[in-house]
């Protein structure tokens, strides 16, 4: 349909496994199958629901007649007992013991905590797939120097490996609380209209073992570990919001590493992939623009901005439950979602396919390297004799000359060359070949790829594996 706004996050960002989970077909098809959990452990449980009502339940649990729900919303306005009514249609036997005793958050509730534990999963699949590439990339440039950056100004040397380990430590601090998420995140079960279980109390005459039993029974089926004990009528909005906080810790994440990136490709160190065919301006037939890297930092504003809405829906929430809740929650759990998915996607793909280019790397370095070495060279030079404080000056001196031909003449750093032709340094020892001793870039990087292989291997590593099915997912499309 070209005619009408079709959400961007699906036409053109988002995966199918993830568009699935929040599609009408995944929801309603999980309302029905929480009916189902509910008639059958209240079967067990003792109330006069036959297997033969189960059964027709189960019979019709996927095939959803929408038109029929959709024509009786517009009658009633109210979407869970239209849905009641049209499962009602399809299974005839089973009509009077859909949805007995339970609340429309029954369905509602329980289905948003499902679809944002399978969303999880999903998140968390991407995730590693990201971090294993990254760690790849780590490993293999654990020892390439590269110029250092504080205030995007030239520092102290690091390595290309051990860059990327900055953004895997903030990765794996996400991948931490989604992992924990996944395993606390609780269900809202089976409490009535207040959360008071009273609706079960009439159906089994007063029975608390045989209701806190349901619940358990329910959750169970469900696929959780852990039911709410107190709810109002609606599990409390925290558990929105921190979901969506824990999106936002990984939209900050990934928002660092496409900068990064952008930067890097802006000096022409490291690029994101770039396709044959790809045209990075309309007009400037040359570009290669880090569209992936900007793409990621723009969905990532949006992801970090669902925060504020689920924390002002949590805020607004009165008494049991307010309706203030339910549009919003329409579109900020699923769009942050949809977007993380497509970041994760793209994310995988940039670092899948980073190219590196080690001359402009090591010329950027040459540029600053006599700089970083002056001390280096004053402390070979007091080692054979000399005075600290004139050495300093004359270094200094030959410092800032240098440094005017570089920003007023913009040439090339000489400052080895004036060492190298002053008298006192040379009677001092400060050969060439003792310059290239002391400029070997090993000496400037520290401990950087050693870093490297303890963290990826101690701690990367052992947090990716542990997840067993992290790879069992495909990279995405990339559509744009």
């Amino acid at each position: 349909m070209r005619d009408q706004f079709e959400s961007p996050l699906i036409q053109r960002y988002a995966s199918k496994e993830m568009s699935f989970i929040f599609s009408p077909q995944y929801k309603f098809q999980t309302w029905r199958k929480l009916w189902i959990y509910l008639a059958e452990s209240e079967k067990e449980l003792g109330l006069p629901i036959t297997q033969e009502q189960v059964d027709e339940l189960k019979a019709h649990a996927t095939d959803i007649n929408f038109d029929v729900a959709e024509e009786e919303e517009k009658r009633r306005r109210h979407d869970v007992m239209s849905h009641v009514y049209a499962y009602g249609v399809q299974c005839p036997k089973a009509k009077g013991i859909i949805h007995l005793g339970a609340t429309s958050a029954f369905v509602g509730d329980n289905t948003d905590l499902i679809q944002m534990q399978q969303a999880l999963i999903i998140v968390r699949k991407r995730l590693c797939r990201v971090m294993d590439k990254l760690s790849k990339f780590a490993m293999e440039y654990k020892d390439m120097a590269q110029l250092g950056a504080t205030h995007f100004q030239a520092a102290q040397l690091t390595t290309v490996g051990k860059r990327a380990c900055l953004w895997l430590q903030d990765l794996l601090i996400d991948l931490e609380e989604v992992n924990f998420l996944i395993e606390v995140l609780p269900f809202r079960g089976v409490k009535g209209t207040t959360g008071t279980q009273a609706s079960f109390m009439d159906l089994f005459n007063g029975d608390e073992e045989k209701i806190m039993e349901l619940d358990r029974r329910v959750t169970a089926k469900a696929g959780f570990k852990r039911v709410l004990t107190i709810t109002g009528q609606t599990y409390t909005r925290k558990w929105d919001n921190r979901v969506n906080q824990v999106l936002s810790s990984i939209a900050q994440s990934l928002h660092k590493f496409a900068t990064d990136m952008r930067l890097m490709q802006g000096v022409k160190e490291v690029e994101e992939p770039f396709e044959k065919t790809q045209i990075g301006s309309s007009a400037m037939a040359y570009k290669r623009n880090p569209m992936r890297s900007e793409r990621i930092c723009s969905l990532a504003r949006f992801v970090m901005a669902q925060v504020n809405s689920t924390a002002i829906t949590q805020a607004t929430q009165w008494f049991e439950r307010t309706l203030d809740d339910s549009a919003n929650k329409r579109l900020a759990i699923p769009e942050a979602f949809l977007a993380m998915d497509a970041m994760l996607i793209i994310a995988e793909n940039v670092t899948n396919g980073l190219v590196v280019y080690p001359k402009v790397i090591e010329k950027r370095i040459m540029a600053e390297l006599p700089f970083m070495a002056t001390e280096n060279i004053i402390m070979e030079g007091v080692k054979n004799g000399g005075d600290r404080q004139e050495l300093h000056e004359e270094i200094r001196v030959m410092s800032q000359e240098a440094g005017r031909v570089v920003k007023e003449q913009g040439k090339d750093n000489d400052l080895l060359e004036r060492v190298l032709k002053n008298e006192k340094l040379q009677k001092l020892g400060i050969t060439e070949e003792k310059l290239k001793e002391i400029l070997d870039l090993k000496k400037f990087v520290g401990r950087a790829p050693g870093q490297v292989v303890k963290f990826v291997t101690e701690e990367v590593r052992p947090a990716i594996d542990a997840i067993a099915d992290w790879d069992n997912i495909d990279a995405g499309e990339l559509k744009v």
